[in-house]
């Protein structure tokens, strides 16, 4: 099992390119199991994630083409990547896929959708709470599906097609957000999702299908129309850049100092973070080409943050702010809204030093005056990329295991800390 070496003291200046974001390139091509035309993604990173799913797509019937890189372009600038579902050659999506991946559970919406039934095993992915489906089930009966829960799997059948409902959900779910878009588009007659995520995914994912010939007003809005269409077709689109990633380096610049500019970032996608590290006394700026960082000597105000759904402070950036905090002047409360169980990271930052103390859905961050290098191991993806983050920071070296987690989520992440000047090694078992 491989592990990242890192030793850290060293700033980081240069540039660094984000990626597509894994958490809209996931749904999107899901999406493409909609029609028996292609859609065509570009901007898809390359990423395990997105391998596993495009596995769970291949058995569903999904040919999957990939170009190659055009000349100029580095292994970091995404792949294009064409998925034409002519036939679904099976409604069924088995467990040995579909464990590895709880986002992959989402396939049920578009086979149900298209073919009447559909037969999908309940998920895996981080242990990060018990993140049930019922409300993406919820959605779909909702639309007239019938569900039964079989030997871990959810069988939905729909004999007739689904019909156009009225879903509330009863709190802001993205995943179910994404299963009601992809069932009601070609349901019979007009769904209104109310509750609905705003996530930039759910929209970008509305813009595709939008593309494809769907009928959908209000995405970005907590109330979205949909009229169902008999069919969709192709489409050729690009996938927006990831929010999380950009987040993530800006806090590990905000960590070590320096001055980063994040290549392709949109400061929309993740405002309120930016906001955070503006009040932590990070120098934040937006250009035409993304967003720059920097950070020359004055030290990190510690501040205090709850994790919300979007526009708010999001939760998959919650382990890297704690990350961030630990070198901070004063103590700083972060509370997790999201997630019962998304502080496994903090028994592993307490190994390189950190002083946190836990009380509930809070964590209190008593700022160090410096971190130590150790031992640590990844237990989800944004927990192993909060401990990247104190090991850029912290004296002598930082040996992170597991890291099959950051590969989930981060495209070539040494290579892009390595320009900027830090020390990271990938050490291959």
């Amino acid at each position: 099992m491989d592990k990242i070496r890192i030793t850290g003291g060293q700033r980081l200046n240069g540039n660094i390119q984000i990626s597509g974001a894994k958490n809209a390139a996931l749904p999107l091509m899901i999406a493409s199991l909609l029609t028996d035309e292609t859609l065509t993604l570009v901007n898809v990173p390359r990423l395990s994630d997105v391998t596993a799913l495009s596995r769970i797509l291949s058995n569903q019937g999904v040919d999957r083409t990939v170009a190659g890189k055009r000349i100029g372009q580095s292994a970091e600038s995404g792949q294009t990547v064409s998925l034409t579902a002519r036939q679904i050659t099976d409604t069924c999506a088995p467990y040995e896929l579909v464990s590895t991946m709880r986002a992959s559970f989402w396939v049920i919406a578009p086979i149900l959708a298209r073919m009447g039934e559909a037969k999908v095993s309940l998920p895996g992915g981080c242990a990060i709470g018990t993140r049930p489906v019922d409300l993406l089930l919820m959605a779909l009966e909702k639309l007239g599906a019938q569900i039964t829960i079989e030997n871990g799997y959810a069988l939905a059948r729909a004999p007739k097609g689904l019909k156009g409902a009225e879903i509330i959900f009863p709190k802001v779910t993205v995943g179910g957000t994404h299963t009601a878009l992809m069932a009601a588009v070609l349901a019979d007659g007009t769904t209104v999702i109310e509750n609905a995520a705003r996530e930039p995914e759910v929209t970008d994912l509305a813009a595709c299908l939008v593309k494809m010939g769907a009928k959908i007003e209000g995405a970005g809005s907590s109330r979205i129309v949909v009229t169902g269409v008999a069919r969709l077709g192709g489409a050729h689109h690009a996938v927006l850049p990831d929010r999380i990633e950009t987040g993530t380096y800006a806090m590990a610049v905000a960590m070590t100092g320096g001055d980063v500019l994040l290549e392709g970032a949109r400061a929309d996608l993740l405002q309120s973070a930016l906001d955070v590290l503006t009040k932590a006394g990070v120098d934040i700026s937006s250009t035409n080409e993304g967003i720059r960082v920097r950070r020359n000597g004055q030290a990190l105000n510690a501040v205090d943050v709850d994790t919300d759904p979007f526009p708010g402070f999001p939760t998959d950036l919650q382990a890297q702010f704690m990350a961030l905090m630990t070198r901070a002047k004063g103590t700083s409360r972060i509370r997790e809204t999201i997630f019962e169980n998304r502080f496994m990271h903090v028994q592993e930052l307490a190994r390189l030093g950190a002083k946190i103390r836990l009380d509930g859905d809070a964590a209190y961050v008593e700022g160090v005056a410096k971190l130590t290098g150790a031992p640590v191991m990844a237990t989800d993806l944004r927990a192993s990329v909060s401990l990247v983050i104190g090991g850029l920071a912290a004296e002598g070296d930082t040996t992170i295991n597991r890291v099959y987690h950051l590969d989930r989520g981060f495209e070539a992440l040494e290579a892009k800390l390595t320009r900027c000047g830090a020390e990271v090694e990938r050490i291959s078992s």
